[in-house]
């Protein structure tokens, strides 16, 4: 069966590219979110969730690898036990507390930045029509190397007036 999704674009924030006033704030911290259109039949949320897995930009490593059309792996998790019954759903202050917080750990951010991620990360959450946060996969779930994170954060947006499906995962390295 052909996958519903097509891969609209990608963006990457890396706080890197961002002068901070402390030159180690910045903590290789970084968000990356890949946009998916569906189309308008499109079913329920479960089903949208199913497609993102199944789909090809869904095979991150998010470790330098990059998509891998027939990787194993997806962030520090195997991609096999990643499934839609894992995400859980929540509201935009939960998702944007969360952010904010990964956000902010190393105290503020620069001004540019933050108008970065409001734009890019933040709106795109007020939008969204449904919110998903992959949890509860347990230390079964991590590869060999998936520790390579010290914080992995991923959100699923849904805005369905738009088509679009927007996966969001904020990490460091």
């Amino acid at each position: 069966m052909e996958n519903p999704l097509t891969h609209e674009a990608s963006a990457l924030i890396n706080f890197r590219n961002y002068t901070f006033r402390d030159p180690r704030s910045h903590g290789y911290r970084w968000v990356d979110l890949k946009h998916l259109r569906f189309p308008a039949e499109s079913g329920e949320a479960q089903e949208l969730l199913s497609a993102l897995i199944g789909h090809e930009q869904f095979r991150d490593d998010y470790a330098g690898g990059g998509v891998l059309s027939e990787g194993a792996r997806h962030g520090p998790y195997w991609l096999r036990l990643v499934t839609p019954d894992v995400y859980q759903a929540v509201n935009r202050e939960k998702s944007a507390y969360v952010l904010w917080g990964w956000v902010n750990q190393s105290g503020d951010v620069p001004a540019e930045l933050e108008a970065d991620l409001q734009q890019e990360v933040f709106d795109r959450l007020a939008t969204a029509d449904h919110i998903y946060h992959l949890s509860g996969l347990g230390n079964e779930a991590v590869h060999d190397w998936g520790r390579v994170h010290e914080h992995f954060h991923e959100f699923v947006l849904i805005d369905r007036s738009a088509g679009r499906i927007t996966l969001l995962v904020a990490a460091d390295d």
